[in-house]
């Protein structure tokens, strides 16, 4: 689930896996912008230590 929101004015988003999730991932712009620059490095990291 993804929802929009704001903390002091400005836009964040908030990621929960599910509508009960006590523990949501959010952040802002700029953390947004950092992910989207390394998502590659992101990408790999999960794939060499998924191990579910």
């Amino acid at each position: 689930m993804i929802e929009l929101s704001e903390f002091k004015g400005k836009p964040i988003l908030i990621l929960r896996r599910s509508e009960d999730d006590k523990f949501p991932f959010s952040f802002g712009l700029s953390k947004a912008k950092l992910i989207l620059e390394n998502i590659e490095d992101i990408k790999k990291f999960v794939a060499e230590n998924n191990h579910e």
